[in-house]
């Protein structure tokens, strides 16, 4: 068994769905599984041309590859099978491919009407928080327990350790660093580990893990109650051309430039291998470039001098000595379909 893992290393909306698109086009997993989270997640996928956003079902069903909701998850029936209908809708196979963890705990009506009078936090209001509150408080639903989904449901131990011969993982989480419940801007976070530790709480042992596929942006986003863009008509602009709307929610996306202290500690505390920086295209577009290091801003006369410092800010390790820590690739994407 070996296992990667596709997270989120700022405030979600980095481009998880896209990263693992393309890791399942180009290698042969025989599994694709969520860990965490819920319909709060919202993935923007490009699939023969066509955009798709899941909020539930794992990239792989894209490429025919056995799809799970993991157990870390909780699900709400109503979005799963509404999900599954717009992507048959599309011409995306479904059947045999989509599965979910008999463990998964349930959001239900109540939980959506809990979750709905949120006024302080800024929540997407898809009822998480309240569903997790209830399955560490031992009263909650679990997949099992409902009917409908008695079809789709799946042993995440005998799937993994007793029935297949050879298995091959990809985890795609959801969220992102700054907004787990621990390691988040408490209590502007959200209602699940999000980091890739989080992964081997669906039944994979730590030792199975290969590589660690950490995503940013080129600048940071943010949908909440807090403040976090700053005054300023170039985040307006960069905005407008990232088009940065929620995927769930529709909500502006608040902006402001990279953090790499911040990102620097995410590395670190997820073990990140490989690097993907997304939305360079934006930044050349409004042909500014600027970051935070240290608590100073800094800005850069052009696309290759703020590569250049990103690339010696993280301290790049060549490719024949890398370990745990140590990066082995970074990628500059500027597509939205494509790394």
């Amino acid at each position: 068994m070996l296992a990667d893992i596709v997270v989120d290393l700022q405030y979600g909306d980095c481009g998880k769905g896209k990263v693992t698109h393309h890791l399942c086009k180009s290698e042969d997993y025989t599994h694709v599984i969520r860990y965490n989270g819920g319909c709060n997640a919202g993935h923007t996928i490009y699939h023969h041309g066509r955009q798709y956003i899941t909020h539930h079902i794992p990239a792989g069903v894209f490429f025919g590859i056995k799809s799970i909701i993991g157990s870390g998850c909780v699900v709400d029936p109503e979005q799963f099978f509404r999900e599954i209908h717009e992507l048959e809708s599309g011409d995306i196979r479904t059947e045999g491919l989509i599965y979910i963890a008999r463990n998964a705990h349930v959001i239900t009506g109540e939980h959506l009407k809990e979750d709905g009078r949120d006024t302080s936090i800024g929540t997407t209001k898809r009822g998480n928080g309240p569903a997790y509150r209830d399955k560490y408080d031992r009263t909650g639903i679990r997949a099992e327990d409902v009917p409908e989904l008695r079809p789709y449901l799946i042993d995440l131990y005998e799937e993994l350790h007793l029935k297949s011969p050879i298995v091959k993982i990809l985890f795609e989480g959801a969220q992102g660093f700054g907004l787990d419940i621990d390691w988040g801007d408490y209590p502007y976070v959200t209602s699940s580990n999000c980091i890739s530790g989080a992964a081997v709480m669906n039944g994979v042992p730590p030792q199975a893990i290969r590589n660690i596929w950490g995503v940013a942006k080129a600048y940071e986003t943010y949908v909440g109650a807090k403040q976090f863009q700053p005054a300023g008509e170039i985040f307006n602009k960069i905005q407008e051309v990232g088009e940065e709307y929620g995927a769930t929610t529709g909500r502006k996306r608040q902006v402001n430039w990279m953090n790499m202290d911040f990102l620097k500690k995410a590395i670190n505390i997820n073990g990140v291998t490989h690097l993907v920086i997304n939305k360079m295209d934006v930044l050349e577009e409004v042909h500014r470039w600027a970051l935070f290091d240290k608590g100073l801003k800094k800005f850069f006369q052009n696309e290759d001098d703020f590569k250049h410092f990103i690339l010696q800010a993280i301290k790049i390790k060549p490719e024949h000595n890398h370990g745990w820590n140590e990066i082995n690739n970074v990628y500059f994407s500027e597509h939205k379909d494509k790394i």
